[in-house]
């Protein structure tokens, strides 16, 4: 089904066929949809969300089994499922209800405090490592390999970075991502949230309230969960959070890694698809900068710490 279609008449179908009782409360499309799932406001307190194509739909299993585990261990609220759908109505894929949680994605003029903001995510992210990640599910297609090997994009963001050479600096990108190749997580796998973008955090009255979205959670390496780092924070904040979740050297080198795959292929495929949008590209995953200047970020941090 084309993501075009999932639409609120949709959404009506499934609950009269499958929650009757909450059928007739209002349904209305999110201010802020993602892209692995399409959202929808249900009355006040619920929201329901479908995937959009079915290489997201083992995300919804996921979040059923553990979120519930993760919840009660974590510093701030997460999404909590009330119910699971499965197709119907000519929808083909599982789906889910969910409890409404208060809040707008992240963004600067929304945080009182940035210096704040960074450690209370940095304080949530330990929270999460500490998890006992036993039978977790370890990083693989189910999300996109977060928590994996970075060598797992070694040619994708090797063909990346030189397909946009001539707005970085190619030999930097590529010293960068060696260094991030040559070590690997050493200690048992932790849990990982694997997109940790501003518009998967919500802020409620100028504070980090909530942690949304984990379809690509998984048990491995943190390291994916640094990019935030680079498309969220700069100097001041960034400070703080690398001093506030005690992560080594070897690890912020890797998240640098993960840093530059996302940058470079996002740049790249907007060069190549809509080369008007691509100074903007990344703005529509709530980085606070273009991924052209995330790479430049990353790349001068690599020749600051690595």
């Amino acid at each position: 089904m084309p993501r075009a279609d999932i639409t609120r008449e949709l959404v009506a179908c499934l609950l009269e066929e499958q929650f009757p009782h909450w059928a007739g409360l209002p349904i209305e499309p999110v201010d802020h949809d993602g892209w692995d799932n399409t959202t929808f406001r249900l009355g006040v307190d619920k929201s329901v969300r479908l995937p959009s194509a079915e290489i997201y739909s083992a995300q919804v299993d996921k979040e059923h089994r553990w979120l519930p585990v993760l919840a009660p261990q974590l510093p701030l609220a997460v999404p909590k499922p009330l119910a699971r759908g499965v197709p119907g109505c000519g929808f083909p894929r599982p789906w889910s209800v969910y409890h409404w949680l208060p809040g707008a994605p992240a963004s600067v003029d929304r945080v009182d405090d940035l210096g704040e903001f960074a450690r209370t995510l940095a304080d949530f992210l330990t929270a999460l490592y500490r998890v006992d990640a036993g039978g977790g599910p370890a990083a693989g297609v189910h999300n996109f390999w977060r928590g994996g090997p970075l060598e797992t994009y070694d040619r994708q963001t090797r063909r990346s970075v030189t397909a946009i050479a001539g707005d970085v600096d190619e030999a930097a990108a590529l010293e960068l991502w060696e260094a991030a190749l040559r070590s690997s997580w050493e200690r048992p796998a932790v849990w990982v949230h694997g997109d940790l973008s501003a518009s998967n955090l919500l802020v409620a009255d100028g504070r980090l309230t909530a942690v949304i979205d984990f379809g690509t959670a998984g048990v491995g390496d943190p390291a994916c969960d640094l990019a935030i780092a680079w498309t969220f924070f700069t100097g001041g904040e960034r400070a703080v959070f690398r001093e506030r979740i005690a992560l080594d050297a070897d690890t912020w080198a890797r998240g640098r890694g993960w840093t530059l795959w996302k940058a470079a292929i996002t740049y790249d495929e907007t060069l190549r698809t809509d080369p008007g949008a691509a100074r903007e590209a990344g703005i529509r995953f709530g980085w606070r900068q273009a991924a052209r200047d995330v790479l430049a970020d990353v790349i001068a941090d690599h020749r600051l710490y690595g």
